[in-house]
């Protein structure tokens, strides 16, 4: 009798990757501060360890997956609305940043610890691959930016650079709140207890930011009247 998970088809694979991963990332809900291991992760969703080394060769590349699988629903969005919608503003594009980056509380500290994984623990061809598919979805959002916003300086790749510096201010403000008092800064009653210089809600900061960086770097619309 052949065993099956050496000969499943496709979409059996795809659902099998989806439980392993299902299962990661539960237990990464349940404890964020620390990597389950591949038997853990096994364990949880049922299956032998074997068959987790199948799909993920280490822990840190199946983080790292996990990782991925929310990215791509951010540029799933993020795509469909720039090539989709007749017009839009920072705030259509704002929502959709805070609806799969801000506001669910393992996204940014998992993006953070992925750099780390990738600067030290995953092999150096897998952190590539990752990369080379971020860039293609980075630069078809890219493209759409600059369909709908004229840029200050116009240039190949201003999208993709708007873009990635958006999301420096995300993660790097992110880390900022969570190094004063533990992450603990934007938390009802803990503000009292910090100076007031840090005493600053991360949402409301991470928003103040992204739109003024983003005034001045999209040209403002021709005056009416204006033949230029």
């Amino acid at each position: 009798m052949a065993v099956r998970q050496r000969a499943i088809q496709a979409e059996d694979k795809q659902e099998r990757r989806d439980a392993i991963l299902d299962a990661a990332e539960q237990l990464l809900r349940d404890a964020p501060e620390r990597v389950a291991s591949v038997a853990e992760v096994a364990q949880q969703a049922g299956l032998a360890k074997g068959t987790v080394y199948l799909y993920f060769p280490s822990k840190e590349e199946l983080l790292l997956a996990v990782h991925e699988r929310r990215v791509d629903c951010f540029f799933h969005d993020l795509i469909a609305l720039v090539e989709g919608a007749p017009s839009l503003d920072f705030d259509m594009l704002f929502a959709v940043a805070r609806t799969h980056l801000v506001e669910p509380p393992l996204f940014l500290p998992l993006a953070a610890r992925c750099f780390g994984l990738m600067a030290h623990c995953i092999p150096p061809a897998a952190t590539l691959a990752f990369q080379h598919r971020m860039a293609a979805r980075l630069e078809r959002a890219g493209a759409g930016i600059e369909r709908h916003f004229p840029l200050r300086t116009p240039a190949p790749g201003r999208g993709v650079a708007l873009l990635r510096r958006c999301y420096a201010l995300i993660l790097g403000l992110w880390q900022m709140s969570a190094a004063i008092g533990g992450g603990l800064c934007c938390a009802s009653g803990a503000a009292e207890e910090l100076p007031p210089a840090f005493a600053w809600s991360y949402p409301e900061e991470l928003e103040a930011a992204l739109r003024a960086f983003w005034q001045g770097t999209i040209a403002a619309p021709p005056a009416a009247g204006d033949t230029q």
